[in-house]
Formats: structure tokens, sequence, C-alpha cells
């Protein structure tokens, strides 16, 4: 650090006795002087001058010459590098208003100057604009009387303004060099309300608001809202009003839906024109049909595993006996009551969120009609899961129904009653159903083979879709699982999965395994083999999903800002996954579509991170501070270059287009040396002399 140094002289005292002491010496001299004054006149300059020469010696006056260091004061640039300094220009005026600051101060030679990048953070991008504690960090070290001044370089958007009073004695002149423009356009929309739980099935109501800024001059704008499967809804509403919007939760689990109000020209942003809705849909009571086709040892497997769940309302119905079965049973003795076929596949049918067949085998008591109701049901988003057993394989099979239609596979006759152990294949271990299966505290993968108990029995059948997921140790399929129109099917090709719960052979994980299926024909999204996998670290966004054979896939990316991309998926050879990783250089919604229209949605930063809430250049939010400390706002759009000058103590140090900074000639002592003016024999010399005058004359008085 560069230092000027002078000598400086100073006159104080040194007494030689304690203030106190010479208080009353000062006191009894002035009660003689008095008295002195009224009876005894004589020699009274004399004495005056006696008293005082005293008093003198006693305070003992000295000189300190002091070797002073005068030391530079410092100054602080602080550059704001959040995510709203990339609109427009304002990076490049920043720059280089930056540079020509640096060659005006450095030029003086009168200051310290130390430029603080705020977010220095390089990693992750910030969600707000947090200056005055990376400067506050910066100028740790330096006290306030050698602080010259802060100059910011940002649009005025700042989070951690503190209290101007205090901080205006801080800091010194707070100089503020606005990077935008005053004639700035932006419309944002914003969210005032929305639910973060919702029932599957049900609406829920969101309010927003758009939001101009005053010289757009428009009166209404138009919102679109992206639901979860991609179908969009249009609406125009009036400006700087609140709305209500009503939205379905239409599964279990996470709702990602997006709210985007059309742009204006020369805005200078579209980052704020789309914001994302997430809501956690959650059931009220899941309603299952069970229909067993006759009385067998594993229904009560399916009975046990469904009223086991709370959530669960569960209606089963078993055919005890067929219309042509004839014996001598009294007819008020056949059933509780009659099968209410109409009320379940006609009046009711689409109140059930899944129908399981079990065991079922055509007859009489289902007319053909109801079985087109199903089939109805499935196509336009239902869910259907069919349990096969011996029937299956014979003339009485529901695939000869319109059932036929949407399973996933064909009965080849054969009833294979023999022991195995179900196998799981090489796509179950990749199918979030099948993957991963813990029994007796292990994972079934492709290192760990299965090691539950044999099945005695199985119904030959023949893929015609879907993925098997499970099968025979002959390759023979077991459970199949398909999607139809916009529902899904589930095929078992065996009655005997309850021997796992019964323990035969040490059982099996029929629980687990059957409370996946039937959340996978639920759409739980943690299920979905075709979804898209979303993972967000810092900035890093990984997009992951089931390669299933693929070495590559693409898929379409949006950006904050609107733009388009496409990137390619390739394939991870230790997972088995189709990957790719992007780099977000933007805070917002970026959003994901692949080829089957699965929508998923990357947020980087908060879900309505405050730096985008407001990013119109302003010197309101700062301009208290700027005022308490006698400093100036300079828009760089109007003035790049504003002449830097100095000045002392001051009420103003800048204006429209310059800026002072503050000289404080703070200093260092490095040598102190004390000189006394009088010194001890001099001071009793002086008080001999004055006292034989005195003497003399009172002497020659006498």
């Amino acid at each position: 650090m560069d230092a000027k140094t002078q000598l400086a002289t100073t006159f104080h005292f040194s007494p030689t006795l304690d203030w106190s002491w010479i208080v009353v010496a000062c006191i009894i001299g002035i009660i003689l002087f008095i008295i002195s004054f009224f009876k005894y006149r004589r020699a009274l300059a004399m004495r005056s001058l006696m008293f005082i020469a005293f008093i003198i010696a006693l305070l003992e006056p000295s000189l300190t010459k002091e070797d002073r260091s005068y030391v530079k004061d410092v100054v602080a640039i602080i550059v704001d590098k959040s995510p709203s300094q990339n609109f427009e220009k304002r990076s490049e005026r920043t720059l280089n208003a930056l540079s020509y600051l640096q060659n005006e101060i450095e030029k003086s030679g009168k200051f310290e100057l130390r430029v603080i990048n705020a977010p220095n953070n390089n990693e992750e991008i910030t969600s707000r604009t947090d200056l005055f504690s990376a400067l506050d960090q910066a100028l740790s070290d330096v006290p306030p009387k050698r602080r010259a001044g802060v100059i910011f370089l940002s649009d005025g958007q700042i989070h951690d303004i503190p209290n101007a009073i205090v901080a205006g004695k801080n800091y010194g002149p707070v100089h503020l060099l606005l990077s935008g423009k005053k004639s700035e356009k932006d419309r944002q929309i914003v969210i005032n309300h929305a639910s973060a739980y919702g029932l599957v099935g049900k609406d829920i109501t969101v309010k927003y608001r758009v939001e101009d800024t005053e010289n757009i001059g428009k009166n209404n704008a138009k919102v679109t809202l992206t639901l979860h499967n991609g179908e969009k809804r249009v609406t125009n509403v009036p400006i700087n009003e609140e709305q209500s919007l009503s939205i379905p939760i239409e599964h279990a689990g996470q709702n990602i839906f997006t709210l985007e109000v059309e742009g204006v020209e020369d805005e200078i942003t579209l980052s704020n024109n789309k914001t994302a809705i997430l809501v956690n849909g959650v059931r009220d009571r899941l309603k299952v049909l069970l229909v067993s086709g006759k009385p067998h040892t594993g229904e009560r497997t399916w009975r046990n595993l469904l009223t086991s769940d709370p959530g669960v309302d569960l209606i089963h119905f078993t055919i005890l006996r067929e219309p042509q079965k004839f014996d001598y049973t009294p007819k008020r003795e056949l059933s509780l009551i009659a099968f209410p076929f109409r009320e379940l596949f006609e009046v009711k049918l689409y109140d059930f969120d899944l129908i399981i067949f079990d065991r079922f085998r055509v007859n009489n008591i289902l007319p053909e009609k109801y079985f087109r109701n199903i089939v109805r049901y499935i196509r336009e988003g239902g869910a259907f899961l069919e349990a096969s057993g011996p029937a299956f394989a014979t003339k009485r099979s529901i695939y000869d129904t319109p059932l036929g239609d949407i399973l996933p596979a064909t009965p080849t006759g054969k009833i294979i009653e023999r022991k195995y152990i179900p196998k799981i294949t090489e796509l179950g271990y990749q199918h979030p159903v099948t993957k991963n299966i813990i029994w007796n505290n292990k994972v079934i993968n492709k290192n760990e083979k299965e090691n539950w108990g044999s099945w005695l029995r199985y119904i030959d059948i023949k893929r015609r879709r879907g993925d098997i997921l499970m099968s025979n140790d002959e390759g023979s399929p077991l459970l199949i699982l398909d999607r139809v129109g916009k529902g899904r099917v589930a095929q078992i090709s065996s009655d005997h999965m309850w021997l796992w719960s019964r323990g035969y052979e040490g059982g099996g994980p029929h629980a687990e395994l059957l409370r996946r299926i039937v959340h996978w024909l639920m759409k739980e999204p943690e299920l979905d083999e075709r979804a898209l996998d979303i993972k967000v670290n810092n900035n890093i966004i990984t997009i992951e999903k089931q390669g299933y054979g693929k070495e590559e896939e693409s898929v379409a990316m949006t950006l904050p800002n609107g733009e388009n991309l496409v990137i390619d998926l390739k394939i991870d050879k230790n997972s088995g996954k189709l990957i790719y990783k992007y780099e977000a250089k933007d805070l917002g919604i970026y959003s994901f579509e692949d080829i089957n229209s699965m929508r998923k949605f990357a947020i980087i930063g908060e879900l309505t991170p405050i730096e985008l809430r407001s990013v119109i250049t302003t010197d309101k939010k700062l301009r208290p501070l700027i005022n308490s400390s006698g400093g100036t706002a300079i828009w760089l759009d109007k003035v790049a270059r504003p002449t830097v000058t100095v000045a002392k103590s001051t009420k103003r140090y800048g204006g429209s287009n310059w800026l002072a900074l503050k000289q404080n000639n703070d200093f260092t002592v490095t040598g102190v040396r004390d000189i006394s003016l009088f010194p001890k024999w001099v001071t009793l010399l002086i008080l001999l002399s004055i006292m034989m005058v005195l003497w003399v004359r009172e002497g020659k008085t006498k």
C-alpha cells in the first residue's frame, strides 16, 4: 500500500499533579487574590504573576510531534452478476462502465480500489441479488473512516438493502450506475393462491394475476394453461386483476401444470411470463370392483390385499351358481343378493377406479353389451386386471367376448399343471413394477436371482402386445402389462399366486407385486415406465428414461425464454438408461416432451424466484440509501462515462452525469515525540526570579 509520511505538531498539557489538585490550587489562589485586592494592594501584579507562573509550572505545557503515515481510502465497485443482468445490453454496459471506472480511479492514485463480483458462485444460478452481503464481507477489514464510497453497477433490483441511515454513515457516498433503460417493458404472471394438495378426480382453484408495466398500455392478455397431458386451455383475461382458474387433478402424486401469458413487443424477458403450479394429488378413496368367477382358494388373497388398505373401497362379487346349473337347492337360498350387473356395468361403471376379473368365465349372467361397456371404459382411461383361471383356455374364455380386443395375450388352449418358479424377465428387471422387488431382505435383480416359492399351474398364452415382466421357466408369459387408449390393462396367466400368501415353499412377494401392479394400473407416476425422470442438481438438469433396447431418443426441450431445442438422450451402458445432462443458464421453468407426448418439467431456482418477480431497471429500491449518503444514480444508457472527481466532506457527492469519492485523509501514527516547552530548570529559574523581584518590591514598600 502506498503511503505518504508527514510530521504533525500538537500542543498539550502534562500536569505534574492530578487535575483535581490543580483546581484546588486555583481556587486557593483566587481567594488569596481577592483578599489581597481589598486589604493588601502592595505588589498585586507581581503576586498575580507569581501565582500564574506557579500554575503553569504545575500544568507543564508540552508539544507532541507525530510522524503520520497517510493511507489511501478504499473505493468498492460492486458488479451485479445476477441472472437479470443478462437481459438486453445490461451486461455489456456494466462491463464497459467497470473498465472506465477502474481506469479513472487508478489514474487518480488517491484510492485503493476493490472490485467485487456478486454473487460470485459460478456453480449455480442464484435466485436472489444479494449485493450488500458481499460488500460487507469485502470491506470487513476497512474501518468506516477509510471508506471513500461504493459504486454499484446493477439494474437496481437488489434484495438485501440495509437501513438507509445507518448504511449511509458506514459506506460513504453510495452511487448507483444503472445498466438498463427507463423505457423497459415487462409483463409477468403472478400466482396469488394455489393449493399444495388436491383430490384425484376433483378440481382445485388457482388465483393469479397478469401484471404489466405502465408503458405497455394494454387492457387484456391471452393466458394458456397447459395440463399434465399436454392439453392446452386458452383464455383472455384483463390486466392487473385477480383471476380464478379451475384445474383438474388427474392422478396421485405430483401434478405439474404451467400457466403462461403471451409476451408483448420489446419485452425485456419472457422468463417471468410462465409459472409452474405443483399440486400433489391425493386419492380420497380407491373404488375397486372385484368379480370372482367361482369360489376358490386364492379368492381370499385378493380380498385380504384390497381390504388391508384403508383407502380402498372394495365391492366383491363371487358367482356361486350359474343359471343353467341344476340342483335341488331352493332358489331363496341360492345367493345373498342378485347379481346387479346393470348397476355395476352401466349405471356406476365409471365410478370405479379399477375392475378385476378373477378366474372369470363366460356364462349367461353378463350380457355381451356390458363387456362392450367395459372395453369403452378402459379405452377412455379406466383400469382392468385379468387374473386367468382354467376357463381362459376353454370355450368359456372372456377372450371370446369384446374384452378380447383389449387383452394383451391370446390363449393357446393349454392348461399346464406342473411345479415351476416364476421368473422376472430381462425387461422386468428394468420395469418399475418388477424392478428391485425386495424379498427376504434381498433385492431381486440380475445379480440376486429369485428365491421364492413355486407355483403349480399356469394358462399357456401367446403375447400379442404389451410388456412381459414375468414368465415361467420355459419363457411362457405370466405377467403382461399394456396400454389401451387412455387406459391400462394387466393380465396374470395363473391363479396360483395365492400359494405365496400361504407361505408355500417359503412364499413370495405377492403383496408387493400386486400392490405395484394395481398402482401402475392407477397411473402412479413413480411406476410409469415411459416417464421422463428429471433430476436437478444446482444448475445441472439430468434427463433419464428407460432404454428398453434403444440406443438413443430425441426429446423436445423448451427453455424459460420460450426457445425450443431438441436434445438426444444416449444409452448409458452401466444403467441401461437413456441419459442427457444439460447445464441451465437461466432461472425458470424448463419443459421436456418425448415422442409419446409425455411431459415433464424442471425448475431452476425457486418455483417463483424473487429474481424474476421484478426485472425492470429501477433506482427506487436504493434511492433512500443514495439520498442519505449524498450519492447519485446515473443511467448508463444516457451517460456511459460519468465524470469521477474527489471531494472532502460535503452534502452532495454526485449529479446526473458525475460522481465524487470522499477523501478522508486517514493516517496511522508511526512515531511520537513529547517535548516540554519549559524544562524544569527553566521553570525553577523563572519562579525564583519572580520571587526575588517580589521580595525586593515588598521590602521597598515597607
